[in-house]
């Protein structure tokens, strides 16, 4: 896990759940940080952007999807799949 990206996502995520970045860790559930299905889009808009990706999630089934947004440490992990598949 890459700081930088680590760093930014917590801080997406801490920003949607209206909280400091320190309360954020990635052990941590989006639904245990107030994150709802409104927040998660949000999040995953913020991300595309922030990092110039494309994430593969469906909000309408989001087993499907293949990108994990159950916890922080998942979407971390996700996003820095997606960015090593991009090189």
């Amino acid at each position: 896990m890459t700081t930088d990206v680590r760093d930014r996502v917590i801080a997406i995520i801490a920003e949607q759940a209206v909280l400091d970045v320190d309360q954020v860790g990635p052990e941590m559930r989006l639904d245990e940080l107030g994150v709802d299905s409104l927040g998660l889009v949000e999040s995953i808009f913020a991300i595309e952007e922030s990092f110039d990706i494309t994430v593969p999630f469906n909000a309408n089934e989001p087993g499907k999807s293949g990108f994990d947004m159950t916890s922080v440490g998942s979407v971390i992990a996700a996003v820095e799949e997606l960015i090593a598949a991009q090189t």
